[in-house]
């Protein structure tokens, strides 16, 4: 068990990257989880979680042979034979269409998105980590703060306050209720009826509430 008394995972890792993949293997194991797989191709990791079945992959997006997006490709087949598979995605770039195409693949497990700049915050990407393998959606801070310029104007997020971008904003990033509440100073009932317009403004009333966030996250990276 990890140190802190959170649940230990069993994490697949696919990275081309050797001192990356090794990097990553190792900050993990310290905290106490457990890698039986890392590997540097999309093959490679396909065939790992077929053997070792694990509670979350980590992957890189580009990998061999043509180094475009054989990792994303790989994890959305993968969503599609294991739909409880948590799937966290590593890029080098913001690349929002990435990320749409992850939120939009199958499966019913967490799912995340973050830039390889990430790794180096631990405690954020550690986090992330956890976050993602308990069901919970998580989009870089730094691909939705790109998305708020890029789309401030645009498509069905016209519909909604400035407050409740803000909120929406928070919610890409995997924040829970609470965590949006402190960081905008507001009560959780406050954030709770923002997120109820939210949907009401998406169209997104008549389905489960846990498939709204992930739904609602999609309309903003779809802009």
């Amino acid at each position: 068990m990890p140190d802190d008394g959170t649940r230990s995972l069993t994490i697949v890792i696919a990275e081309d990257a050797v001192l990356l993949r090794e990097g990553v293997v190792s900050l993990l194991e310290r905290l106490g989880h457990r890698v039986p797989a890392a590997v540097g191709d999309a093959v490679g990791l396909v065939a790992a979680v077929d053997e070792h079945r694990p509670d979350i992959v980590i992957t890189d997006i580009r990998m061999p042979p043509t180094h475009t997006d054989e990792g994303l490709r790989a994890a959305v087949r993968l969503r599609e034979k294991y739909p409880t598979l948590a799937v966290l995605v590593l890029s080098q770039y913001v690349a929002s269409a990435y990320a749409a195409d992850l939120l939009e693949s199958p499966g019913t497990a967490g799912l995340g998105y973050l830039l390889k700049d990430r790794v180096s915050e631990i405690t954020e990407f550690v986090g992330a980590i956890e976050r993602v393998a308990d069901g919970q959606t998580v989009i870089d801070p730094d691909v939705v703060r790109q998305l708020l310029v890029q789309r401030r104007d645009t498509g069905p997020l016209t519909r909604l306050t400035a407050r409740e971008r803000e909120v929406l904003a928070l919610m890409a990033e995997g924040h829970a209720n609470a965590a949006i509440a402190r960081s905008l100073v507001v009560s959780e009932a406050a954030v709770a009826k923002h997120i109820g317009n939210i949907f009401a403004k998406l169209d997104l009333s008549e389905v489960e509430d846990g498939h709204r966030r992930v739904l609602a996250v999609l309309a903003y990276l779809n802009g």
